[in-house]
């Protein structure tokens, strides 16, 4: 799966402003991809309407949900510790209800309410309206599960609650599901095939998200290139769909460029882009566009063209490098962040140096690197024996990692002596006195407060790096607040 896990929030309770006249607690706790946390968005804007309102004291809680994540073991393993201590208090609070949302509840459905007996609820991807009419199962004695997958549920007409917010930057769902089907992946089994929302459902979302004050939308979708809406319906159903419906269909490249034209003065961001859907359109889009940031997460997995036949990526080396060769081209001054995974089953040490020539030539700016796990589901689990041993993945995820650092090193410190805009977000980690905000590619950025506030748009005379954070001091608000 190309959704990058984001290991500082894994296990964060959501909370959101209380609604007046609600009187039930829900808990509600998201592991995994972002798209799990904009889910537990949904989820907890459906409940909202059902008397919820969001606590972070567990003990105090009517209703507990976990939204959960099957990409790696370590991310069930967790979850399965956090519902023995959902059940440790449940003993003391009886009446307290937990359920289990997400990839987990699809795949491990029977295991957790029959067999382990530790959760009311399962609860799948699709079936987050349904959660109501569960509730009112498990009230009257019965196990409720719904993990039906959906062909057309996209949730576009729920306005999801903005849960520990910072109130600048907010995520909005295009697509759910996939349909590449590579062989490490659970996401298209847990999640569904792939559809899109309605261009003008997330036009709305975003002018309310505009009305709110907040600053940049980054669209999200486990593969947003491939973003197709002509008039509901999977994307692989859409070679039957009428010459009307064709004629006024809507491409990811005509999103990008209907956000970015409607609301010039907000960034915008987009992830997960899968190499073979991505079209020189949606780059030339990004070109033309000040307000949609410099960056692309480009997951490769491997530099290998042998061992992306084996993943079942429907890409070669030589194309990736020909796209990535095309987007420098047009935008010179991009960042790109990759996916890899180290020690897929029969790879050599030649597919291994395949995959750090790669990264030479590509230069990434990021990386998000892992040894390979074999996921219970997935075809490779099925049919591929998992014969790399744990001391070579080790050894050639450190080779990538360390790899991964010296180039990310090397391509923070083009920006010293530059002029970047920067969007404020946040204090910074390591002083109360410096402001956190991150450029246009993606790298964060510190400089003193002065007098700027969350939210502004700001230009930041670089003068130091590490090799993920550039350090500097405002020049004055950028053009985008004029």
């Amino acid at each position: 799966m190309e959704k990058v896990i984001e290991e500082n929030k894994q296990g964060t309770s959501l909370v959101q402003e209380q609604k007046e006249g609600n009187t039930k607690k829900l808990f509600i706790e998201s592991y995994g991809c972002q798209m799990n946390f904009s889910d537990s968005e949904i989820v907890a804007s459906i409940l909202a309407n059902q008397g919820y309102n969001t606590t972070q004291n567990l003990e105090e809680a009517d209703l507990v949900l976990v939204n959960t994540c099957s990409i790696r073991d370590k991310a069930e393993q967790t979850v399965r510790k956090r519902l023995e201590q959902y059940n440790a208090i449940k003993k003391i609070n009886p009446s307290m209800k937990v359920g289990v949302l997400g990839c987990m509840a699809e795949r491990l459905k029977e295991k957790f309410l029959d067999e382990e007996k530790i959760v009311d609820m399962v609860v799948g991807p699709d079936a987050y309206k349904d959660i109501p009419n569960l509730l009112k199962e498990v009230d009257e004695g019965r196990d409720a599960i719904n993990v039906i997958l959906s062909k057309e549920e996209t949730y576009g007409d729920i306005q999801p609650v903005r849960l520990s917010s910072n109130g600048v930057t907010a995520f909005v769902s295009i697509t759910r599901g996939c349909d590449n089907m590579c062989t490490f992946c659970v996401v298209p089994f847990t999640r569904g095939r792939e559809r899109s929302r309605d261009p003008q459902s997330i036009l709305e979302e975003i002018q309310d998200l505009w009305s709110k004050g907040f600053k940049e939308v980054t669209l999200l979708g486990q593969n947003v290139d491939s973003f197709l809406w002509y008039g509901g319906g999977l994307k692989k159903d859409y070679d039957k769909a009428s010459e009307m419906q064709k004629a006024t269909a809507v491409d990811f490249a005509q999103l990008l460029d209907m956000c970015a034209t409607q609301f010039p003065k907000m960034r915008f961001r987009f992830s997960t882009s899968n190499p073979q859907d991505m079209h020189v359109e949606v780059i030339e889009v990004m070109a033309k566009h000040h307000n949609i940031c410099k960056y692309i997460h480009l997951p490769v997995q491997s530099g290998s063209t042998r061992i992306l036949k084996e993943m079942n990526r429907q890409h070669t080396r030589e194309e990736y490098i020909a796209l990535v060769d095309k987007i420098y081209e047009i935008i010179p001054d991009i960042s790109l962040s990759q996916d890899m995974i180290s020690g897929f089953p029969t790879e050599t040490e030649e597919d291994h140096q395949d995959t750090l020539s790669l990264m030479e030539h590509v230069r990434y700016d990021f990386g998000f690197m892992f040894a390979y796990s074999e996921r219970p589901g997935t075809l490779a689990a099925r049919k591929m024996e998992d014969d790399v041993p744990e001391e070579v993945k080790k050894r050639r995820l450190n080779e990538i990692i360390d790899l991964q650092q010296r180039i990310a090193l090397e391509r923070t410190q083009r920006f010293v002596g530059q002029t970047v805009e920067v969007l404020i977000e946040k204090d910074s980690k390591r002083s109360d006195q410096h402001w956190s905000g991150r450029n246009s590619q993606n790298t964060v950025v510190v400089f003193p407060k002065e007098n700027y506030k969350p939210g502004d748009f700001v230009n930041v005379k670089i003068s130091d790096c590490t090799a993920a954070t550039l350090i500097g001091e405002a020049v004055g608000y950028s053009e985008i607040m004029q």
